[in-house]
């Protein structure tokens, strides 16, 4: 509780915190809006005075201003009269100047006309000889000069038109296609596609492409297939080129855009597993883009041997394909047939030195042979020699027997052999 004593009377009255505070609260905005008013209005005599000070001191200033003014108003006026009277007497001179210059030039203009005159009369002829030569050049030239014209006219008319034709089928195929794409699904952009490229190669198959193969492929064992695959061979039946086709189209109005090289990967696949040479993407996507409507693009550094077209460029890109390839072949039976040349050349180096090398080895055993049988026959010789040795000293020994034999006698063979000598002294009394 709080304590407040009136001012008047000098009772005392208690109150709350808050009644309290709603006292104090009044009371300082009373005396603050007091205050505040008697603020206001010293500063409305003080700006009042302030008002009147400046306005007196500007007026003041004004009121100098316009003084040098009118004083300088005055000199120029002064300065403008002086240079009028002089100009007044520049001009009345320079008039009399003017006069006696102007009958000066007419003295001297008539002269120059008298001297004209003459120099005209004695050079006419001179100036007719020299002029002729020129007037019959100019001529020359001019005719040329129109003839040149003509030819030069004549050949923007020819470009021209030539330009008009190739900017009015240009014209012709971005209305087909936009009339292709305003009234056909997206399956129907790309079949519609495909039957363009289809129909553009048939017009041409009899005349370009006698021995080429252009079907659908059809093939999806392998879980996936291209559109068309383009094979040619030689008349031997040997394959001069192999071209994978795939051809993506897409309408205007299609939410979800696709990009050429979101196809790249699976046209690789394709032409790897149906044993293309080469693979191409015939393309209407990113219609936009400058860098495939340059032409051919080659995203070889992406994928081997793969290219992105636009349909105009369907028939020439086949024909190149077809043109390097057949450049290729001849190239390649060139260096077959010096491969073969170096083959023969090498068999029969070969042929020849495996001759060699069987005739030595079979001489070589003919002689290792003959050599074994040369020592056999002096092996057989010295043996034969050693039974000829033995036959003789045996045929020697044969004769000292019978020579011994012969020499024998029954009186040799009894000698100092008492009981033979009986038996045969015996025998012989018996006969």
């Amino acid at each position: 509780m709080a304590e407040i004593k009136c001012p008047h009377c000098g009772e005392v009255f208690q109150i709350d915190e808050s009644g309290y505070q709603k006292l104090l609260q009044e009371v300082r905005t009373s005396e603050f809006e007091k205050e505040l008013g008697i603020r206001q209005e010293q500063l409305k005599e003080l700006e009042e005075k302030n008002l009147a000070f400046h306005l007196a001191k500007a007026s003041a200033e004004k009121e100098k201003e316009l003084s040098k003014l009118q004083e300088r108003i005055q000199a120029l006026q002064s300065q403008l009269s002086l240079a009028e009277d002089g100009k007044k007497l520049a001009l009345s001179e320079l008039k009399a100047t003017q006069e006696a210059e102007l009958d000066k030039a007419k003295m001297a203009q008539a002269e120059l006309r008298h001297q004209i005159e003459l120099l005209q009369q004695g050079t006419e002829l001179a100036k007719k000889e020299a002029v002729e030569p020129l007037n019959q050049e100019i001529a020359a030239l001019k005719q040329r000069l129109i003839t040149e014209e003509s030819n030069a006219e004549l050949e923007k008319k020819n470009l021209v038109e030539l330009h008009r034709g190739e900017l009015k089928q240009k014209d012709d195929l971005i209305a087909y296609y936009k009339d292709l794409k305003a009234r056909a699904s997206t399956k129907m952009i790309g079949e519609t596609l495909e039957q363009h490229c289809e129909n553009s190669f048939n017009q041409i198959r009899a005349a370009a492409f006698p021995n080429a193969y252009f079907e659908k492929d059809n093939d999806a064992r392998t879980g996936s297939k291209g559109d068309y695959i383009f094979r040619e061979s030689d008349a031997e039946g040997g394959e001069i080129i192999s071209i994978m086709f795939e051809m993506k189209n897409e309408a205007d109005l299609t939410a979800t855009k696709h990009k050429n090289e979101d196809f790249f990967k699976e046209l690789d696949k394709d032409r790897n597993e149906k044993g293309c040479e080469y693979a191409v993407l015939v393309s209407l996507l990113e219609a936009d883009s400058e860098y495939y409507n340059a032409g051919i693009v080659d995203v070889s550094h992406r994928y081997p041997k793969m290219y992105v077209i636009r349909p105009q460029c369907f028939i020439p890109m086949i024909s190149l394909l077809r043109n390097a390839a057949l450049k290729s072949l001849e190239t390649k039976r060139e260096l077959a047939v010096i491969k073969s040349q170096n083959v023969d050349v090498t068999n029969f180096e070969d042929n020849l030195k495996d001759f060699q090398d069987r005739f030595s080895k079979n001489y070589q055993a003919a002689a290792d042979r003959f050599n074994k049988a040369i020592e056999e026959i002096d092996k057989t010789i010295d043996h034969l020699q050693k039974v000829k040795e033995g036959l003789l000293g045996s045929e020697r020994n044969l004769r000292l027997a019978n020579d011994k034999a012969q020499d024998l006698t029954v009186k040799k063979l009894t000698r100092n052999n008492p009981t033979m000598k009986a038996m045969f002294e015996e025998a012989k009394k018996d006969k």
